[in-house]
Order: C-alpha cells, then sequence, then structure tokens
C-alpha cells in the first residue's frame, strides 16, 4: 500500500501556517478528490481543505487544535482505496499523533499514530460533572478521567483552547502538573488566573482570546512593527453621489435583488485610480516591491467573532452592478463562514467601509502584504463654501494608510486625489452597468 502525502495548502497569500480546527473525514473512510478533508484556522478565514485525490485516509497526522505550516503533511490517503478501516475510534487516532509544539517544529520528527485497535470508550455516567458540562472532552478523555479517578477541572489542557487531551491526563496522573516540554502551551492555552492580572476587580470576566482573536492579533502587530505606516485625509463632496443612489436604489433593489450600497462605487473609483497609479497596487517584499498585474480589492467584513478580508477580483473589469453583486456575495458567505480558499486569496488593495457604523476618521492598519488600505467613513451633511456662497453639502472623508518603503507621500498624495475626483464625478448620467 502506498501512501500519498498529503500537506497542508497555501491558505492565502502571506498565510504561513494554518489551525485544524476540525477534522471531517477519519482513518478509513474514503474520500473523493476535491471533498472536503477538514476545517483550517487562519487569521484571514476558516477554509476547507480539498482533498487532491480520491481514495482512503490512513493516518492523521495533525490532530485537531494543531497549527500547522504550509506544505507540511498533514494526513495521508492511499489512493489504490484498499486501506484497512480504522476500527478504534477517530479521537484515539488524532491524539496519537504529535502535539502542537512538534508542528511548530518542521524539523521535528512525525510520528505514526498508534496502530493498536482502541476499546470502545464506556459510559460516561460517572464521569465528572465538570466533564459533561463543558462538553469539550474527546470519549477517549472522558473514559481515561473515569479510569484513573481525575476531575478534568483539575487538568491544564495544552490543546486547543485549552482543550484536555490523552496525554495531559497521563501527565497529571504521573507528575501531578502539565506535560514535561508542555508547560508553556498549558500556560498559554489556559485563562490567567485571577491573581496574575493586575488591575482586576470583582464582577471583571476573564475570557480566553480564540485562534482567530490570536491570529489578527499577532498580524496587526506584524503590520505595525515591520510597515512604517504614514497617513493621508481628503475630504470629498459627494452629493451627486447621494443622489444618484437615492434616485435608483429601490428599483436596483427590484431588478437585482441586492440592496446598492455606497461601496460599489467607492471600490470602483479606487480600481479605476489604481490603475492610474499602479505603484499603490503593489507590495515590499524582502528589499523588492512587486507591482501587480491584476487588482483584487480585498473587503473588510465584519462577522459576529472576527474580521474577515474575502477579494473581489479583477475589480476594475467589473460595473458597479457587478460590483455591488461581488460585495453582497462576499458578505453574505462571509458572515456565514462559506468562503473558500480562493475568496481569500490574490487581495492587492483593502478598502474598509468605517462609515457604516458612523465613523468620520481613521488610521487603519495596513493588510501586509499590501502596500495601502483606504477606508470610505461616513457622508454627513454640513454647510461648505461653493462659489462664494454657503450650502448645504453631503462630504465624506477618505483616509488612506500606506506603507512608506513602498510609497512616498507624492504618489499616495495623487491616488488620493483619483479617488476623490472620480467620487465626486458621479452624478445623473453615471451608468450603473
Amino acid at each position: 500500500m502506498a501512501d500519498t502525502p498529503i500537506l497542508m495548502p497555501q491558505l492565502g497569500e502571506s498565510v504561513t501556517e494554518g489551525t485544524i480546527a476540525r477534522w471531517l473525514k477519519q482513518p478509513g473512510e474514503r474520500v473523493e478528490k476535491y471533498e472536503a478533508l477538514a476545517e483550517v484556522i487562519t487569521d484571514k478565514v476558516n477554509a476547507e481543505i480539498p482533498s487532491p485525490v480520491a481514495g482512503v485516509i490512513t493516518r492523521i497526522l495533525a490532530p485537531e487544535g494543531a497549527t500547522v505550516a504550509v506544505r507540511q503533511e498533514i494526513c495521508r490517503i492511499d489512493e489504490t482505496g484498499t486501506a484497512a478501516a480504522t476500527t478504534g475510534p477517530a479521537t484515539e487516532s488524532r491524539e496519537a499523533v504529535p502535539d502542537e509544539a512538534t508542528f511548530a517544529n518542521p524539523s521535528a520528527p512525525i510520528l505514526p499514530p498508534a496502530t493498536t485497535p482502541a476499546t470502545p470508550p464506556a459510559a460516561t455516567a460517572g464521569a465528572p460533572s465538570s466533564a459533561r458540562a463543558a462538553g469539550r472532552y474527546s470519549p477517549a478523555v472522558l473514559k481515561l478521567a473515569q479510569e484513573n479517578n481525575v476531575d478534568l477541572s483539575q487538568v491544564v489542557g495544552s490543546g486547543l483552547e485549552g482543550r484536555v487531551t490523552r496525554k495531559d491526563i497521563l501527565s497529571y496522573v504521573e507528575k501531578g502538573g502539565p506535560p514535561a516540554g508542555q508547560a508553556g502551551i498549558a500556560a498559554a492555552a489556559a485563562p490567567p488566573a485571577a491573581k496574575d492580572i493586575a488591575g482586576l476587580e470583582p464582577g471583571d470576566e476573564v475570557i480566553q482570546a480564540d485562534v482567530v482573536r490570536r491570529r489578527i492579533a499577532e498580524r496587526m502587530v506584524q503590520s505595525k512593527h515591520e510597515a512604517p505606516h504614514a497617513w493621508s485625509v481628503v475630504e470629498a463632496d459627494v452629493t451627486g453621489l447621494v443622489r444618484l443612489r437615492q434616485a435608483h436604489k429601490d428599483e436596483f433593489k427590484r431588478r437585482e435583488g441586492v440592496d446598492l450600497t455606497y461601496l460599489p462605487f467607492v471600490i470602483k473609483a479606487v480600481g479605476e485610480s489604481l490603475k492610474e497609479f499602479p505603484w499603490v497596487n503593489s507590495s515590499w517584499n524582502n528589499g523588492t516591491i512587486i507591482l501587480k498585474r491584476r487588482i483584487g480589492i480585498s473587503l473588510a467584513v465584519a462577522t459576529e467573532t472576527a474580521l474577515v478580508v474575502p477579494v473581489i477580483k479583477d475589480a476594475d473589469q467589473k460595473s458597479i452592478s457587478g460590483l455591488a453583486h461581488a460585495v453582497a456575495d462576499l458578505a453574505t458567505r462571509a458572515r456565514a463562514g462559506k468562503l473558500t480558499l480562493d475568496d481569500i486569496s490574490g487581495g492587492t488593495f483593502t478598502v474598509d467601509n468605517t462609515g457604516s457604523f458612523g465613523s468620520i476618521m481613521s488610521q487603519p492598519i495596513i493588510n501586509p502584504p499590501q502596500a495601502a488600505i483606504i477606508t470610505f467613513e461616513a457622508i454627513v451633511q454640513r454647510p461648505v463654501v461653493r462659489d462664494d456662497a454657503i450650502a448645504i453639502r453631503s462630504m465624506v472623508n477618505l483616509c488612506l494608510s500606506l506603507d512608506h518603503r513602498v510609497l512616498d507621500g507624492v504618489v499616495a498624495g495623487r491616488f488620493l486625489e483619483a479617488v476623490r475626483r472620480r467620487l465626486e464625478s458621479y452624478g445623473p448620467e453615471t451608468s450603473l452597468y
């Protein structure tokens, strides 16, 4: 039997690793080509890994909760389809593989899972009540805890978000603490003790950041540390745009089935301006500047738990109507957790509609490795001087953050002015198609 190694795929540009959230297939199960193998979490999106081949899964080498580098082996598939089914619970196979610390070191050896069939887990009626309440323990963990009379609430877990593994229980029984070499992981996974947090008062709640939030934090810190940020703001008179949208939004919704928001107009103006100033559509890469030929507009979409950044590819080639459909589709699937790996790849410049929640000024953090990000702030009516007279106009701020390694103020300023010029040109004659 010749097993085919399955590797962690590239999960979007600049993403170097992913965390296995859940295996959708187990050892002994057949998988078809392009069928989903596992759910993976990155700092940008939750995605499914499709199988590149058809066959029977023989080994799972990355347990749920493990962070795996791109192009590192996560499982093996027998393409002949003759592999024997695993008789024990899938949890046993998953937990008999290297821990998360091993996957952080690509040079560490990868050991095969245990081949001894596991005994089906006993009923958990006698398990500690804390285990049943938590609902985060595998059958194998519950069985082992029951056999050793271990209160799972007293065990520090080294798995994803503090999940307790069989290894943690065995170490607890033998040594009364976390496994050797795992103390750092266990400490990072468990919420800090109240006594270790300065300024904590009675009634305060300590919440452990989940994987997505931690990844976002790491990426934002990386961006601020590596890219020297500079900012620029211009004010645009979008009275014509407001009137244009107001005149067409009801009919557009009836005909197209999606809302006509301001965002497609902004994306259209940005895409055309990037063609005019291609240096803004670029990235820094180890002393080189990469000018991107295609224009992919990354959209910052807020979900219930995080911020994801799907991409409208070739945005400069789409009409306002086409952009409206693309925005609605990506936003809907992002909030439903249905984005694919392709949906988050190809971004070259980010647009963030911060005005949707009333912001009038912001300093956004660049989405690496892109060279710039723009925010479209809230449109407000206020008195301005036009032709030596005071008039009530609809005004908006456009805020640009730029990577000063790639862009200088003059190029960024001209680009920002081009976006403003295009937004201010919208009027009754503007075509939506």
